[in-house]
């Protein structure tokens, strides 16, 4: 069983920058990748950015691309999502999501990932 344990977030002013991290226990995912997700309240669960753990490609929500960058470390089995120039849309709970097969035509379904972290919670607000 795999483990996702994210750390980060807090809140910042519109304009600024926060970093969230996360580390998987377990084994690696080959073929796989990580990512993140965000709920807002009353919104359903929307996705963010994913890397694929060999290759490192990355992949972005259009609403996020050009302000945010997810990278990996992989001997870490770690992923993490800088946020740059947050504006209060991007205030959600942000989810770590793991997947062992990524399937590009279901990056951005959630139903896809198998395993999930607790969230953390994300605030841009002045």
């Amino acid at each position: 069983q795999v483990q996702l344990v994210e750390s980060g977030g807090g809140l910042v002013q519109p304009g600024g920058s926060l970093s969230l991290s996360c580390a998987a226990s377990g084994p690696p995912f080959t073929n796989g990748a990580m990512g993140w997700f965000r709920q807002a309240p009353g919104k359903e669960r929307e996705f963010v950015a994913v890397i694929r753990w060999n290759g490192g490609h990355t992949y972005y929500a259009d609403s996020v691309k050009g302000r945010f960058a997810i990278s990996r470390d992989r001997p870490k089995n770690m992923v993490t999502l800088q946020m740059n120039s947050l504006k209060p849309e991007d205030t959600a709970v942000y989810y770590c999501a793991a997947d062992r097969h990524l399937i590009l035509s279901s990056i951005g379904d959630p139903n896809q990932y198998d395993f999930w972290g607790q969230g953390t919670q994300v605030t841009v607000s002045s």
